[in-house]
């Protein structure tokens, strides 16, 4: 039985401790910057797209455009994934936002294709679910890594049942397409917020900085896939 008169004495944080906490405090604050400094840009993009429809024609009346800027978006992803290490922050910077202007042009067909009331309710949901979960795996002790490699396994067979329903007009697939997508990018947005601190504590200086604009770009995909996938679910069409 414990004596109530005794104190439970704890141990106070050592200079490591608050310098570690204080390094990963700095960095999660670049990384959320650059991810909504990424939004912003998508946003811009998309909404002076939309507003052209000489511009959309260009894009969308012309499949080799359209999947050329696919495959530029999807090039600009990997080569800042392969090189983060040893770019300087200006290029990471630099590919991060190009990225985020060239999405805004595909997502230019998006916000003609919806209501503005819709977008704004799709977005409303999408950024409150995305900091749920980004504050979940920031605070939480529980080690996210499985959670992490079962939404990467998921991701896969997403993409390869996007590809079949590029080509097989299924509403059954549509709707499980959505509904995993949705699981998918929810376990990722947990599982990089986690991940996070570690990168925060793997890098200094100008890598440091290299880091946090590549953990912005992260979890700026995490968020843009899942609003469009809750787009399929509270979406409405002009």
């Amino acid at each position: 039985m414990t004596d109530p008169n005794v104190m439970r004495v704890t141990s106070a944080p050592t200079t490591a401790d608050l310098a570690a906490a204080e390094r990963i405090t700095t960095f999660l604050t670049r990384t959320y910057g650059w991810m909504f400094a990424g939004l912003l840009v998508t946003a811009g993009v998309a909404a002076f797209t939309a507003q052209s429809p000489a511009l959309l024609q260009a894009i969308f009346g012309n499949m080799i455009l359209f999947f050329g800027l696919v495959i530029a978006q999807l090039g600009l992803v990997v080569w800042i994934g392969r090189r983060i290490e040893t770019m300087s922050p200006t290029t990471a910077a630099a590919i991060f936002l190009g990225y985020a202007g060239l999405t805004g042009l595909t997502f230019g067909a998006v916000v003609t294709f919806y209501t503005a009331a819709s977008l704004g309710t799709t977005f409303l949901v999408t950024a409150g679910m995305f900091g749920a979960l980004a504050l979940y795996g920031t605070v939480t002790h529980r080690d996210l890594r499985g959670l992490g490699q079962f939404a990467f396994m998921g991701l896969v067979g997403l993409i390869l049942a996007s590809l079949v329903g590029l080509f097989w007009h299924n509403d059954a697939l549509q709707f499980i397409i959505t509904v995993v997508g949705v699981i998918v990018f929810t376990g990722l947005t947990a599982y990089k917020a986690q991940m996070l601190k570690s990168m925060a504590l793997a890098a200094e200086g100008e890598q440091a900085q290299s880091f946090a604009v590549y953990g912005g770009l992260t979890l700026y995909l995490s968020f843009v896939n899942l609003f469009l996938m809750l787009l399929r679910i509270f979406g409405r069409r002009r």
